[in-house]
């Protein structure tokens, strides 16, 4: 980078307002997600957590005030993560990292983009994100220190682990997967909110450390 701190016109570095947008994407993730569950009728979370934008053909289901909230959701943190994928790019000499984050935002985005009902693009833009997502937060645990970088490598691996497991052992082995009883949402919800809750953890570090973390990216 051109500078030790790229500095903005309020004052603060580009991995500081990246920390803040990753924070408030991880606070407008979850309680979009709550809320939209709490105003669709009957809802459980053993369904897929699209439901809530959508179900999928031939007969899809939409429920309002719900999808839109959903869908919004969605559009918005994706949005958000994406210019602070922007922000981190524009700071690190370690692009990987922060290409990847991106990736996870393009694919948050799409989701909001494409409900349930809409195939094929909103399960590839389900996947991507489940898959940039957990690659995101395990790369992140490369460039913060420990015990932080634990946690980081700890909640990327669940979510990948679940996510490979559900392709593992329903298209190879063919055999219901072991976490079948929390019905599909709640293996859905295994591989999600790992990286939900990774977003405001990380954002918190970088505002807390937006120098030492400056320093990380450029190692």
């Amino acid at each position: 980078m051109n500078e030790n701190t790229l500095r903005s016109r309020f004052g603060l570095s580009n991995p500081s307002i990246a920390g803040f947008g990753l924070t408030l994407s991880g606070f407008i993730g979850l309680m979009g997600i709550i809320t939209a569950e709490v105003l669709y009728p009957e809802y459980s979370t053993r369904q897929d957590i699209s439901d809530l934008g959508s179900t999928r053909p031939p007969d899809p289901v939409i429920h309002e005030p719900s999808a839109t909230i959903f869908n919004t959701t969605m559009l918005v943190t994706g949005a958000i993560v994406l210019v602070s994928a922007y922000l981190l790019y524009r700071a690190a000499d370690r692009r990987g990292f922060p290409v990847a984050l991106a990736v996870f935002g393009v694919g948050a985005f799409g989701v909001g983009v494409f409900p349930g009902n809409v195939t094929p693009w909103h399960g590839l833009f389900a996947l991507l994100t489940f898959f940039a997502g957990g690659v995101t937060v395990v790369l992140s645990s490369r460039v913060v220190s420990r015990p932080f970088s634990l946690i980081c490598g700890l909640f990327g691996g669940i979510s990948l682990l679940i996510l490979i497991s559900v392709f593992f052992f329903g298209l190879v082995l063919r055999v219901p997967h072991p976490l079948e009883f929390l019905g599909g949402g709640g293996v859905e919800r295994w591989v999600v909110y790992p990286l939900i809750l990774w977003l405001p953890a990380f954002g918190g570090y970088l505002l807390a450390t937006a120098d030492d973390a400056t320093t990380a990216l450029t190692d």
